[in-house]
């Protein structure tokens, strides 16, 4: 407990404490009145200056005013005891609604300690801690072991594994070296580094990655806003109801039938009813419930964004992956060379060269296959062609470098290779001079994922990638996949999501896309639940989606659909719970078949029991 409910706490064992003992004295009248007041405004002074604010500030239909009109009714009706145990049932709910959102708000809170507290600039020969945040682009800084990045940046000297994510603690399955990006938030590591700053802290992966979890309170689910309307015009109405209901009657009896109006009772009933009728349930356990799902859903190393999308993420039923970086490690290394009029090292060192300029994954694999520092002063002319590959001036040669579509396209004739993989083929001076065959590899848990995926209800599982049709189709058929579309451009990927989309049986029914580079931004966008893999994705890609996977696992999506199933049952558990239980207790109170204690378990009875069953939502690591 922090400070706050521990003096909430405290509160309530005084007034309860008090309430007993002023019930069993042998005191009455005035002086009956005065004690029951002391337990009544230890207890209820906060709620009655609330209402209060509330009337001046003409907000007046609120729990508080609801809360305060029922306790001081009871009292002025003779029921001390009564009204007290209103006041302090209610703020016994508040207390566990207080600590089921403190529990919750403490597992996103454990996200902020990725948050660095310095950064170590060498200056003059010597290590400074600076503030992240006055770090500029550039700068060296020296991460040492067990310390976190800081910063963004490219390692310069220095070798390390980062072998734990600051954010779930699991492995990340890579080396960084001399020459690797990385991202700020890794822990553990294992040698120290120096690393150049590539970004700003303030654009930096962790301060991304910060700022949604800071803002997805903000975006409302549809069940929310429905809860907050329903509230803005239940209260007014059942407040009329109540004073229809201490009117209404005794006027009936009074001028219809000629009996005795029975004022009291009729008040009584009236102020039962209010006790009844306080939404409390509703609009605390709903906002509560998808608080504690994206509470537990980060605990689990899934960031969402806003209780909207946790909403829609429950509906999925189509699932489309990006190949490249999300069901692959997206390591590419070289694994033949093949049909070469060169000497193999030679054909390495124009394709390593050609590709110097490009810092995709393959590129990246020809030049650590080439194994020599890169002399960019015997390259120019470098031309990228998007989904071809990319043609450049070698000492005086001209190289392309690029799949099959390149080789048509420049009209030269090419051997087909007959291994799985992704194929480089290369050209010199308009002439053939063989390929170089680069494998991709597929992450561990790729293939459960896809089980875990059809196992969790997900109708249709399909992968997108730009990788030739036998890759492609071999890749699909290892891991499970339903559908495959290979070949694509960056552009195609999101005509085929768009396909995709308008062949959905029911509205209903989300797709969500699954993707980690910069070339997936627009497909995350264009699809109804984008999902991000935030470890080693690009900013564009978490940007744009709308979860975000901490540990670039896969097997997370499948995790990430259960989490906010999970937590929709409990939201739509708690709605129904609510209403049928106060629909029940309003037609007896308005019978006067109910009293007030058992308004009090219709109010604070039913929130109580609905924030216990929001708060289940947190417990999401068995799943």
């Amino acid at each position: 407990m922090n400070k706050k409910q521990k003096k909430m706490f405290i509160r309530i064992l005084v007034a309860a404490a008090l309430m007993i003992l002023f019930s069993y004295l042998p005191v009455d009248g005035y002086l009956r009145f005065g004690l029951f007041m002391i337990p009544y405004l230890v207890i209820g002074y906060d709620i009655l200056k609330k209402a209060w604010k509330g009337i001046r500030n003409r907000q007046v239909f609120d729990e508080n005013f609801l809360m305060a009109v029922a306790t001081v009714g009871a009292i002025l009706l003779g029921d001390y005891s009564e009204g007290v145990a209103v006041m302090l049932f209610y703020q016994i709910g508040e207390l566990f609604q207080s600590y089921a959102v403190g529990k919750s708000r403490r597992n996103i809170s454990d996200l902020m300690d990725i948050r660095p507290d310095y950064a170590n600039v060498e200056r003059d020969g010597t290590l400074e801690k600076v503030d992240p945040d006055e770090v500029e682009i550039g700068t060296t800084i020296v991460v040492q072991p067990g310390e976190k990045v800081p910063i963004d940046g490219i390692i310069l000297e220095g070798k390390t594994s980062l072998n734990t994510s600051a954010l779930t603690g699991e492995s990340l399955p890579r080396d960084a070296a001399a020459g690797d990006e990385i991202i700020s938030g890794c822990i553990n590591m294992t040698g120290m580094i120096r690393v150049r700053t590539t970004k700003e802290f303030g654009e930096s992966t962790v301060s991304k990655i910060l700022e949604l979890v800071e803002n997805s309170s903000s975006r409302k689910s549809r069940s929310e806003n429905f809860i907050s309307k329903f509230a803005r015009y239940y209260t007014p109405a059942v407040c009329y109801g109540a004073v229809a209901l201490a009117i209404l009657p005794p006027l009936f009896r009074m001028l219809f039938m000629g009996l005795s109006p029975q004022w009291g009772d009729w008040i009584y009933r009236a102020l039962t009813f209010l006790v009844i009728s306080c939404p409390c349930a509703l609009v605390i356990s709903i906002p509560l419930s998808f608080f504690a799902g994206i509470g537990g859903a980060s605990n689990a190393g899934v960031l969402v964004k806003g209780s909207n999308y946790l909403e829609t993420l429950s509906q999925t039923k189509y699932v489309v992956f990006d190949k490249t970086g999300t069901m692959t490690k997206g390591v590419f290394e070289v694994s033949g060379v093949h049909h070469s009029s060169l000497a193999k090292e030679q054909l390495l060192e124009y394709a390593a060269l050609a590709e110097s300029a490009s810092s995709h994954p393959i590129s990246k694999s020809l030049q650590r296959a080439y194994g020599k520092p890169i002399d960019r002063s015997r390259v120019s002319d470098i031309e990228e062609i998007s989904g071809n590959g990319v043609t450049a001036n070698v000492d005086g040669k001209t190289i392309a470098a690029g799949n099959a579509k390149l080789m048509n396209r420049l009209g030269i004739a090419y051997k087909d290779c007959h291994h799985v993989g992704t194929v480089v083929h290369i050209a010199i001076d308009g002439q053939y001079a063989g390929h170089i065959l680069i494998s991709d590899i597929v992450k561990p848990t790729a293939k459960e994922a896809i089980q875990s995926l059809k196992k969790a209800g997900v109708a249709k599982t399909i992968m997108l990638t730009g990788d030739s049709k036998r890759v492609a189709e071999q890749v699909a058929a290892e891991l499970g996949f339903d559908e495959v579309y290979s070949e694509l451009l960056p552009a195609d990927k999101v005509a085929k999501v768009e396909e995709l989309l308008e062949k959905k049986k029911a509205k209903t029914e989300q797709l969500a896309f699954v993707g980690d580079g910069i070339n997936d931004a627009p497909v995350l966008s264009r699809a109804d639940i984008g999902i991000a893999m935030g470890a080693m994705g690009s900013d564009a890609a978490i940007e744009a989606a709308d979860v975000v996977l901490m540990d670039d696992d896969p097997l997370k999506v499948a995790k990430a659909i259960r989490i906010s199933r999970k937590c929709i049952r409990i939201v739509y558990q708690n709605i129904y719970f609510a209403i049928g239980i106060k629909a029940i207790c309003l037609i007896l109170g308005a019978l006067g078949i109910a009293n007030m204690w058992m308004a009090i378990f219709a109010d604070v009875g039913v929130m109580i029991l609905a924030v216990l069953n929001a708060i289940r939502a947190l417990f999401v690591k068995k799943l």
